[in-house]
């Protein structure tokens, strides 16, 4: 289901099959209609549709390997991480066996100890019910898919460029970085045995290697060993190098081959095989002993728009970070969102999660004059950049086709009724969207002479194919596209003249890329932390040509962004070992360039600065704050800043603001203390406030950067911003039960439809409004509590499903009468709840 907001797909599809399962000793499943959620897409619309069942994750309250580490403050033998270890498993036995007694069977399909307490399963309703009452439980939460963060990958090394990201001297030698993605071609030249054998999450693959598509073996995963080319390669193509090519890289396989909603083959990852992956990115060899653990871990997937601070992927980053592995996250490729709540992706919302947006440092790009004429007339004339392939060697005139429209498109679109290529010899016209990299390769070998795209997110001259087919790309500017796309749907004819190709300064230099996600996270964080190059970077691709020489290309995305900043961390390691994850982070983040023009929210500190981070006497947790939404003039707002000192010497040290915006001059900062002196190795807490301190005008976001400035040293930054007036507290658009009157039926539920969250329009952006739980409780004519039938948490905005068989939520059948559910909606926000009533007769 699918409904427009400001050009924004608003709804998901999530249907819970809950309440009411029958007791008595059956097993789970064994009367309750089968649970389906799926992940449609906030924006875009192309990534693949997943079904993870009846699976859920289950988060305990008994202290995890992590939080018995840090409450230990991490002076720890590995016989006692062990002992801890086999603890919490014998702990989520018992609880099983207990829930077993009440006939409810767990299969787990993972179990977690070390960064998290907690397992997956597949469970219905029942036992979800059970499990959310269960003292010893934390929560239930969804399963998400997450996806490959990169976008308009395109195959050809000539046409990308090198991050410039990088310390002299070092090369993060020593250091090991766990690479959580698809699986990598160890076997690529390129990677020079620095690639170990990994670990297998998804299962099919010995070692994590790159898998073939089961349907079609010539399509091998990709993404995992473009990331593994950005960290460690090494003697590549003109002396193409990785940001860290003296690291050693651990390959865990969370994301590749699976089965998608409509029965295909698609690459994703679930979160519940993310959090396996941090599992063993923390303790390798799986002894239940973390002093393995590696030093930096990279996730190059993003869970799309699920910027929540406390579900289990943000719990399992915490935890990770207590055994001291920093988690570098993307923070997503779905382009500007806000004021309020971004469009940052999951678990780049994590506090502790280094997330990394993308910046273009191309220093230049490929130009040509393009004139295209409808008819006799002349709609534009212009010199637009050209995508990864270059222009022609002597210009070229063509006429401009358009493919057929599919409901999901493909190679056959370019083909008419009977086989005969629409595009051959032409220019053809394209909406890339999410995929923009198939659609020009679809289009090529479709026999087109020239691909013109619109509407995509992908930087302009970012875009294109193999150099070798010498096809140009050219993207069109959105008023000339709309004129051309009309012109061509009236059968008029158009035509395209594109001229030599030269090279020119690139406009975007510096510039945030226009696909890089903005924040603000849901607890009101300021996310990304940082910036890194993202655009159009070469990189090694699995596999070789026909003549047997190693495949390169090039990557855009955010996870792109991620892999040079996880390369630099490693690099940071290695020249200063005595820093701990956090230090690594707060360096890299807090000594980062910022940008002049781009806001906060879309850059948090800048531009990542590896040269002034390995210079840094100071690291300051957090990276950013997060003091939320102020929603009147008496509104107060506080925040701890842990200042440390990493440096040889003792430090003084001043806290001052920064203001950005014009709304900032109405909020006022004190700092206590806000001077101080501190020695060598010493930390010292700051308590920050902050307040409105005078009338607001307008509600537009107020940001900024609190600023740690050492005497003799580099100020540090730690961004801040704050959005004014209420939320819009209608969290519930539309509620329904179909039918009304119904008999208790196991297997011919009535059905409950919940609207859920919204997606508003503010500042010209579409701001997503999540709930931090959606919970349903049943309810008997004279106003009794009958208790709680289904609860959902960290609910992001969409549609949402309930079967509803007339039993109570102890199992019992329901008497006839009249009955209440009672539907309520807590906003992530603070705020009251938005409550609904429905009512229900059993006849």
């Amino acid at each position: 289901m699918r409904t427009r907001s400001a050009g924004i797909v608003v709804l998901c599809a999530f249907a819970v099959a809950v309440g009411l399962v029958a007791s008595g000793g059956r097993g789970v499943g064994q009367t309750a209609p089968r649970a389906v959620a799926s992940w449609v897409g906030l924006a875009g619309g192309d990534r693949p549709r997943i079904v993870v069942g009846q699976r859920v994750l289950v988060v305990l309250k008994a202290p995890s390997l992590a939080a018995r580490v840090a409450a230990a403050g991490g002076r720890v033998t590995g016989s006692q991480e062990r002992r801890w270890t086999e603890s919490v498993l014998a702990g989520q036995n018992l609880l099983i066996s207990r829930l077993g007694l009440e006939g409810v069977r767990i299969q787990t399909e993972f179990r977690y100890a070390r960064v998290l307490n907690g397992f997956s399963a597949p469970l219905d309703a029942r036992a979800v019910t059970l499990l959310e009452r269960a003292p010893e439980v934390v929560g239930v939460y969804p399963i998400r898919a997450a996806y490959p963060a990169s976008i308009g990958d395109v195959l050809g090394a000539s046409a990308g460029h090198r991050p410039t990201v990088s310390l002299p001297r070092y090369d993060g030698r020593g250091v090991t970085i766990a690479l959580l993605d698809t699986g990598v071609d160890r076997a690529q030249p390129f990677l020079r045995g620095r690639v170990a054998s990994g670990v297998d999450i998804v299962g099919g693959s010995d070692g994590a290697l790159a898998a073939p598509n089961p349907d079609s073996p010539s399509e091998v995963e990709r993404h995992g060993t473009e990331l593994a080319g950005l960290l460690v390669g090494g003697g590549g193509p003109g002396g193409l190098a990785g940001a860290a090519p003296g690291a050693s890289l651990l390959p865990i396989r969370v994301a590749g081959w699976q089965r998608d909603a409509a029965g295909g083959w698609s690459v994703y990852a679930r979160s519940d095989q993310v959090v396996a992956g941090l599992e063993s990115a923390v303790d390798p060899n799986g002894d239940g002993d973390a002093h393995d653990a590696a030093r930096i871990a990279l996730l190059g997937l993003a869970a799309p728009f699920a910027a929540f601070a406390d579900d289990p992927l943000s719990r399992a980053v915490a935890g990770a970070r207590r055994l001291d592995t920093l988690v570098v996250v993307p923070a997503g490729n779905d382009g500007h969102g806000g004021p309020g709540f971004g469009v940052i992706s999951g678990p780049g919302g994590a506090p502790q999660a280094l997330t990394v947006g993308a910046v273009d440092s191309r220093p230049a790009t490929e130009r040509a004059r393009v004139v295209v004429r409808v008819g006799l007339g002349v709609v534009l004339d212009e010199e637009l950049p050209l995508g990864g392939a270059g222009g022609p060697s002597r210009p070229v005139s063509l006429t401009v086709a358009l493919p057929h429209a599919q409901a999901k498109p493909g190679l056959d679109d370019f083909f008419d009724d009977r086989g005969r290529s629409l595009v051959a010899a032409r220019a053809a016209l394209l909406q890339p969207s999410d995929a923009p990299e198939a659609r020009v390769e679809q289009a090529v070998r479709a026999g087109a002479a020239a691909v013109l795209v619109y509407g995509g997110r992908v930087p302009p001259g970012a875009l294109g194919f193999d150099p070798s087919a010498a096809v140009p790309t050219v993207a069109l500017p959105p008023r000339a596209a709309a004129t051309i796309l009309g012109a061509l749907r009236r059968g008029q004819e158009v035509g395209v003249s594109i001229g030599v190709a030269r090279s020119g300064p690139n406009p975007a230099l510096g510039r945030v890329a226009p696909f890089s996600s903005n924040g603000l996270a849901f607890d009101g964080r300021v996310k990304p932390n940082v910036l890194a190059p993202g655009v159009a970077l070469a990189t090694a691709e699995p596999g070789a040509d026909a003549s047997g020489t190693p495949r390169f290309g090039t990557i855009n995305g955010t996870s792109a962004g991620a892999a040079v900043v996880a390369g630099a961390a490693a690099v940071l390691a290695q020249a200063r070992p005595a820093l701990d994850a956090g230090g690594l982070a707060g360096l890299l983040a807090e000594t980062a360039r910022p940008i002049s023009g781009e806001a906060v929210t879309a850059q948090g500190a800048g531009a990542v600065d590896a040269g002034a981070a390995a210079a840094g006497e100071v690291a300051v947790e957090p990276w950013s704050l997060a003091f939320g939404r102020a929603p009147s003039t008496r509104w107060t707002g506080r925040q701890t800043l842990v200042v440390r000192n990493v440096s040889t010497r003792p430090v003084g040290i001043r806290i001052r603001t920064e203001r950005d915006t014009e709304g900032a001059a109405a909020v006022r900062f004190s700092a206590r203390p806000a001077h101080l002196l501190l020695q060598r190795g010493a930390t010292a807490r700051i308590v920050l406030r902050a307040r409105i301190a005078s009338e607001l005008q307008g509600d537009a976001p107020a940001t900024g950067a609190i600023v740690v400035d050492p005497v003799g040293d580099q100020p540090l930054r730690i961004p801040w911003a704050i959005t004014f007036g209420r939320p819009r507290l209608d969290l519930l658009q539309a509620v329904a039960l179909k039918p009304r009157i119904f008999k208790p039926s196991d297997f011919r539920p009535a059905l409950l439809s919940v609207l859920a969250g919204r997606v508003a329009r503010a500042h010209g952006r579409d701001e997503i409004q999540p709930l931090d739980r959606l919970d349903i409780t049943l309810w008997n004519s004279d106003g009794a509590r009958l208790g709680l039938l289904a609860r959902l948490r960290d609910v992001l905005p969409g549609t949402y499903q309930f079967g509803l068989t007339g039993r109570s939520p102890a199992g019992a059948r329901l008497d006839r009468g009249r009955y209440r559910l009672k539907i309520v909606a807590d906003p992530v926000a603070p705020g009251p709840a938005t409550v609904r009533w429905v009512g229900f007769t059993i006849r």
